[in-house]
């Protein structure tokens, strides 16, 4: 599995997608408190943080990247050693993600003035430059 994004975790510290956000964030939390389930024969994993600590420091701290970054490590180690956990935080990866793409509705609005070019509606769109045609003349 990829460790889960440190922008991601940023965003839901921090409180992005409204009501969506809050639920992933606290769904989150949830799944760090279950108890870690180590595998016997997974190496090192005595020593394997369940995430909490690291998940309660990003929230008082919630534009750290440092501390996205330790919950993000945390994560992955454990979901390295713990398939229960593994299987669940994919679940709650792939539901998040929503709070970062959105659910694929794009919302556009066009107004407040005079326009003499096309007007483009997009969603996730980057790296563009459009040219601007010259204004008509009163000639």
């Amino acid at each position: 599995m990829d460790p889960v994004s440190v922008g991601l975790l940023v965003a839901l510290a921090g409180g992005a997608g409204g009501e969506v956000g809050r639920q992933a964030w606290a769904g989150l939390g949830a799944l760090v408190r279950r108890p870690l389930r180590r595998g016997e024969d997974s190496p090192g994993s005595s020593v394997v943080s369940s995430g909490e600590a690291e998940l309660v420091r990003l929230g008082q701290a919630p534009g750290d990247s440092s501390r996205a970054q330790a919950l993000s490590t945390a994560l992955a180690v454990r979901a390295a050693v713990d398939e229960d956990f593994h299987a669940r935080l994919r679940q709650w990866s792939e539901a998040a993600e929503l709070v970062r793409t959105g659910d694929g509705g794009t919302y556009n609005t066009v107004s407040g003035g005079t326009f003499s070019g096309p007007v483009i509606q997009g969603r996730d769109v980057s790296g563009n430059s459009f040219g601007v045609p010259s204004a008509p003349s009163d000639s």
